[in-house]
């Protein structure tokens, strides 16, 4: 066909993303109406009343096209984080962000350093410009920061850090990130994905804005996890302004939508949702770590709102029989994890369900 002979061949090494099954296709493909969802570590509460209300009043402006720079949001993340709102950029989630980091950085022949397993969109990001992707697998799942620092050469251009990291949930400290940061070579950006960052209690973590003034970190958030505005796609970056300036010279007009915009600010304000959110992730986490330990198997402590677990079974399979039991999880070997499930942590009587369905599937294989 014509059409090959002009494909760029730099996106046929790309696998598309995969994103978890939506509760819709399950009831149609299997015909079951009762299918709870923990795949996509969303948040099991929804958004806030206040962020939903905002975004009702707003519908009547449709007709009209956002506000391409963002500046109600920005003005309210900078209030909200200490600093400045020429340090930000808001994109269409921060999967556009890190596609914007792509285009405005990576050239074909340059080398991008990544965790294994981690994030694909790093992955898709780099691939789509004709980057090369180093991933460095440790002893452990999760970061290895010797072996990342190793990797660097002349042609790094730039290192991922998804802390915690998905999908094992492991989290780095302080003092190992700063310790990372004073190994890397100026010629090398780190990108810093924070996109759990409110789900962690630990004093010990680093928050990756403080480390703007390095002039080559970008830290990345999101209002997808904890602010239950995942359909709304809106996701920022904090960095040094000539970072930031770089970056929306190839950002999109009007990248954000209104909506979302204004559903942002306005969960922005709901800190008392967040807590609870982070309240009921707390409970759900303990209630899983005793629900999968009581049926023998083991987990990685996590600093996020999902579990990553191994499993006796190939993980495919029992993604499928859980799938028949109206519980829609993660199989982890698109990650590389063959045996590994990754599950998103629920309400009381979502993980109540899921343990129950595990367990039951768990029997039904083994026999």
């Amino acid at each position: 066909m014509v059409v090959d002979q002009l494909i760029r061949q730099e996106i046929l090494g790309i696998t598309p993303y995969v994103p978890g099954k939506p509760i819709e296709e399950v009831q149609r493909e299997l015909g079951i109406e009762q299918v709870i969802k923990l795949a996509s570590n969303e948040n099991p509460l929804g958004p806030s009343a206040q962020a939903v209300q905002t975004a009702a009043e707003a519908l009547s402006e449709v007709h009209l096209y956002p506000d391409g720079n963002c500046y109600l949001l920005k003005k309210a993340l900078a209030s909200h984080l200490e600093v400045e709102p020429e340090e930000i950029i808001v994109g269409n989630g921060c999967d556009e962000v890190i596609k914007l980091v792509a285009e405005a950085f990576f050239q074909p022949g340059d080398e991008v350093i990544v965790a294994d397993p981690t994030f694909g969109e790093y992955a898709y990001a780099t691939q789509l410009i004709g980057a090369r992707l180093v991933k460095v697998k440790g002893a452990t799942l999760g970061h290895d920061l010797e072996k990342m620092a190793a990797a660097v050469t002349a042609q790094t251009k730039a290192i991922f850090i998804c802390n915690p990291n998905n999908p094992t949930g492991t989290m780095l400290n302080r003092v190992e990130l700063e310790a990372f940061l004073d190994r890397i070579p100026r010629h090398v950006l780190v990108l810093i994905d924070q996109a759990y960052f409110e789900y962690v209690a630990d004093p010990a973590y680093p928050n990756g804005i403080d480390y703007r003034g390095d002039g080559r970190v970008l830290t990345l958030r999101t209002f997808s996890k904890i602010y239950g505005l995942a359909g709304f796609r809106v996701g920022y970056g904090v960095g040094d302004r000539a970072l930031i300036t770089y970056l929306n010279r190839v950002r999109e007009p009007f990248n954000v939508n209104r909506i979302g915009q204004l559903a942002a600010v306005a969960a922005l304000r709901d800190q008392e949702h967040v807590a609870r959110s982070l309240e009921v992730n707390q409970r759900g986490k303990e209630q899983l770590y005793q629900g999968l330990t009581a049926l023998g198997l083991t987990y990685l402590p996590s600093y996020a709102n999902f579990i990553l677990f191994a499993t006796p079974y190939p993980a495919r399979a029992v993604f499928q029989a859980m799938l028949r039991k109206g519980v829609i999880v993660r199989s982890a070997d698109i990650f590389g994890l063959p045996r590994h499930i990754r599950v998103t942590i629920g309400t009381e009587q979502e993980n109540e369900r899921f343990l129950t369905a595990l367990a039951a599937v768990l029997r039904e294989i083994k026999e």
